[in-house]
């Protein structure tokens, strides 16, 4: 029986980065710089991945990571989606990486576990595991093309960019030409990566890559909703115990509390699919099918539960300066990354050999 309870290795590890992240990444200072329109923040990553070396977790030790599995990597992303943290986790440390172990270029994914070096895979972050990716050409040894919806490109010092060749080629980040998106998520921006006879360095197939890359991707988003999730209902809870109306909490109200108890029963679910499929990442079995359950319910659970929070919090929620704004825009936008639900619920029936109607 798989054991989906977090060990005490994995509680120990939310405390130290919830710790960071409480003393560093405080909601006003996520809002300020998504308003400067630069929200990554070096210091913080510093601290979180070279500082903890928990940009390395999935790298096997004798590659210079720390040799954990994708069980700790989702406590981590819990962590980041709890304060909405503008960091390249997700894309560097979970998505290049895991295009990377695919691959066999160890000096790269030694320096991306460092911590040192970010690496972004330049798939549009809205593709779903399985389904096409875009290429760029590839010609004497150059790629030139045009990429759309890069995820933390902005950010990146290498990107790892398929090519129409069938290679995945790591890419310097100074010989392409980047042109910001409007994104929603103002914690994760997004950029348009123009190639024009960009110098590549073959590092694999990137069939392989990629498709293990969106998977892992797909499966360890639920973590970083979970965390969307738990915020918005524990903070929404915490609200309605100390708003007072008509000389009692407001929390105290029949209406109300029925509308927690049913999102506290959807953020259970939540928990409980997202460790398994955080499990089945881990452990290499049922990874398709758990991976596929848990974001065919994540994405509608941690946008129900930020659409809540804004609601239950009254005037105040509406507010730019609360925020609740960050937790709605960052659970809007993952609820379209590496695949909606209903693209996630159409795999699942596939896999489970269920006939459309």
């Amino acid at each position: 029986m798989t054991d989906l309870l977090y060990s005490e290795e994995e509680e120990a590890l939310r405390a130290a980065v919830r710790d960071l992240l409480t003393d560093h990444c405080a909601p006003a200072g996520v809002l300020a710089r998504g308003e400067s329109g630069t929200p990554f923040d070096r210091g913080l990553w510093k601290s979180l991945a070279e500082g903890m070396g928990l940009a390395g977790l999935l790298v096997p030790e004798e590659q210079g990571g720390q040799g954990a599995t994708h069980r700790e990597a989702a406590v981590v992303l819990e962590e980041l989606g709890r304060a909405v943290a503008p960091l390249p986790y997700l894309t560097s440390a979970l998505v290049a990486t895991e295009a990377l172990l695919a691959c066999d270029d160890r000096e790269l994914l030694a320096r991306l576990a460092s911590g040192r070096t970010i690496g972004v895979l330049a798939v549009g972050l809205a593709t779903a595991p399985g389904a096409g990716v875009r290429t760029v050409r590839a010609e004497n040894g150059t790629l030139s093309g045009e990429l759309t919806g890069i995820a933390d490109a902005a950010v990146a010092d290498v990107l790892l960019v398929p090519a129409d060749d069938g290679g995945l080629h790591a890419v310097t980040a100074d010989a392409v030409t980047l042109t910001p998106q409007v994104s929603l998520d103002l914690t994760r921006p997004l950029a348009t990566v123009t190639l024009t006879g960009a110098a590549g360095r073959r590092v694999g197939d990137f069939g392989p890559a990629v498709e293990r890359a969106l998977r892992a991707a797909a499966g360890l988003l639920a973590s970083e909703q979970l965390g969307v999730a738990d915020w918005a209902l524990t903070e929404t809870v915490r609200y309605l115990k100390d708003r007072r109306q008509f000389n009692r909490p407001v929390g105290g109200f029949q209406a109300l509390k029925h509308r927690l108890a049913q999102l506290w029963l959807e953020v259970v679910n939540l928990r409980a699919a997202a460790r398994a499929a955080a499990d089945a990442l881990a452990s290499g079995e049922d990874t398709d099918l758990s991976v596929a359950v848990a974001q065919a319910y994540a994405a509608p659970v941690a946008v129900h539960a930020t659409e809540e929070a804004v609601q239950l919090h009254g005037g105040i929620g509406m507010t730019w300066e609360h925020p609740a704004h960050l937790y709605l825009k960052r659970a809007k936008a993952d609820s379209i990354a590496y695949g909606t639900a209903g693209a996630h619920r159409t795999a699942l029936a596939e896999l489970a050999g269920l006939q459309a109607p």
